[in-house]
């Protein structure tokens, strides 16, 4: 028990991280909560026209979230972790992210951290989502839009490779607090105005 509320604890502090808040101030860039959707993630980081900046982000995001439930899973291979642990991890590393305490609670929508969260507990419907995340964005160049289609794929792929069980119901609050956190992407999306994904320079 307490292996695994160290583990739950570990988790929200890695998820509170913001990879948007710290590889801006490491390569000088503005906040990225001072500029265009005021989001910290990769997206926004990338209208500053820095790509390298964007794609730290991402992958500091997604790596977050990998490790989390990946350290779960190792761990648990040697000692008697409850089996609430990995879910619980993949919850709370997620919550981290959109209520990060390092940043007044203020985070982002939680795609990335999603993703290395899918990825860590199966490679398969990782592989799947990020399949159709691409397919979308490169098609439509809406990143909101792949994310909320790839979230919906993740509420069905749930069940199919981890049934009725409390990792699938956490997967599906998380893709619900996903959807919620892209509410104003929706309703531009309802109304032709959201912005696409734009080429930078470097």
């Amino acid at each position: 028990m307490f292996i695994g509320i160290v583990l739950t604890v570990f988790a929200y502090l890695l998820g509170s991280i913001s990879f948007a808040v710290v590889v801006s101030r490491a390569m000088d860039l503005p906040d990225p909560r001072s500029y265009g959707s005021g989001n910290p993630g990769s997206t926004n980081v990338l209208r500053t026209g820095s790509k390298k900046a964007a794609a730290l982000t991402l992958l500091g995001d997604a790596l977050k979230g990998f490790i989390a439930v990946f350290l779960v899973i190792c761990i648990g291979k040697t000692f008697a972790v409850p089996q609430w642990t990995i879910p619980a991890s993949a919850l709370f590393v997620f919550l981290g992210h959109l209520f990060p305490v390092f940043h007044g609670f203020k985070g982002g929508k939680g795609v990335a951290t999603a993703a290395g969260v899918t990825f860590a507990l199966s490679w398969k419907l990782g592989a799947i989502l990020l399949t159709i995340w691409l397919i979308v964005a490169l098609g439509f160049k809406i990143s909101s839009l792949a994310a909320l289609i790839a979230a919906a794929g993740l509420m069905i792929g749930a069940f199919i490779f981890f049934g009725n069980s409390l990792l699938s119901w956490v997967l599906i609050m998380m893709t619900l607090l996903l959807i919620w956190r892209h509410k104003e992407n929706i309703s531009r999306l309802f109304c032709g105005q959201e912005s696409e994904i734009k080429k930078t320079e470097n």
